[in-house]
C-alpha cells in the first residue's frame, strides 16, 4: 500500500497522482447466468470495468439492466458465472469463504434501501455491530460507535432504537454502521430509495462529504437526479454496459454538518 503522500517534500507529487489513481476494483468479462429449470436468465453479459480508489461511481439503469447483481458481486455477496473479479489486487475467485468474510465485514460498507438495522437494537449497537465479528472490546465498540454517528450527525440519538427514528435518521444509522470499520468501499444500493425527497437530498449531501473526505462510493440508483451526485455514471443495459461516462456537472449541495 502506498504511504501517504506529502506534497511539501520534494519527488513525492508522482508518488501522489499514484495512490490517487490506485486501481481498487477491476472486472473482466463478468457475466452471471442464473438458471430456472431449462430457463436461463442472463443478468450480466460481459462487464469489464476499472473503478480507482477515491472514485465516486453511480450504476445507473432500469429494472432487470443487471445493476444491482453487478453490486453484489462488487460487493462479494454473489459471485460471477464467468470471468474475473480483482478487489484491491486480490482475486476473489481464489479467497476462501472465511477470506470472504472477512472482506465483507473489514473492507466493504454496505447501505442498502431497507436500512437492514436491528429493530430490537438502539442506534450505538446498530452501528457497533460489525466491530464484534472485527474482535474488538466492548468499550472500543461503543467509542467508535459513537464517533461514527457524531459524524453523520447523530449522537444525540445514540440511545434510540429504529422505531423512534425518522427514515433519513435510520439511514444515516446503516451509514454509520457501514463506516465504522473504515472500510476500502463503501456500497449503497438505492440508497434513496425508501426516502421523501427531502430526505434523500439531505442524504446524497453525507455521501457527497464523505468522499470529499476521500472515500471510495458506488452507488446503485435508478434515478437521474440522484446519480448526477456520482462524478461518474455507468449505464447498464439487459446485462451489459450502454456507456460510462464521467459527470461534468456534478450536483453539489450543501454542507449537513454546516
Amino acid at each position: 500500500m502506498p504511504k501517504q503522500c506529502n506534497l511539501k517534500q520534494p519527488g513525492h507529487t508522482n508518488q501522489c497522482v499514484a495512490l490517487k489513481t490506485m486501481k481498487i476494483i477491476e472486472t473482466q468479462h463478468i457475466a452471471k447466468i442464473y438458471r430456472m429449470g431449462t430457463n436461463e436468465v442472463r443478468a450480466l453479459q460481459d462487464i469489464s470495468i476499472v473503478i480507482n480508489k477515491g472514485e465516486y461511481v453511480a450504476f445507473m439503469g432500469p429494472s432487470g439492466s443487471g445493476k444491482s447483481t453487478l453490486m453484489n458481486i462488487i460487493g462479494c455477496l454473489d459471485t460471477p458465472t464467468s470471468g474475473t473479479y480483482i478487489l484491491n489486487n486480490h482475486e476473489v475467485s481464489e479467497m476462501t469463504e472465511n477470506e470472504l468474510a472477512e472482506v465483507r465485514n473489514k473492507e466493504i460498507g454496505f447501505v442498502f434501501q431497507t436500512f437492514n438495522l436491528l429493530p430490537r437494537a438502539t442506534a450505538l449497537e446498530n452501528v457497533a455491530l460489525p466491530l464484534i465479528y472485527a474482535g474488538y472490546s466492548r468499550s472500543e465498540r461503543e467509542d467508535r460507535a459513537m464517533e461514527v454517528l457524531e459524524s453523520v450527525g447523530l449522537a444525540d440519538r445514540w440511545h434510540h432504537k429504529p422505531n423512534e427514528l425518522s427514515g433519513g435518521q435510520r439511514q444515516r444509522v446503516a451509514i454509520a454502521r457501514a463506516l465504522v470499520n473504515n472500510p476500502s468501499i463503501i456500497l449503497a444500493d438505492e440508497p434513496t430509495g425508501n426516502l421523501d425527497s427531502k430526505t434523500s437530498y439531505d442524504i446524497m449531501n453525507l455521501f457527497q462529504e464523505l468522499h470529499d473526505r476521500g472515500n471510495t462510493i458506488i452507488m446503485v440508483t435508478h434515478e437521474d437526479d440522484i446519480a448526477h451526485y456520482a462524478h461518474r455514471i455507468i449505464r447498464l443495459r439487459d446485462g451489459l454496459i450502454e456507456w460510462d461516462r464521467k459527470n461534468d456537472h456534478v450536483t453539489r449541495g450543501k454542507s449537513v454538518t454546516a
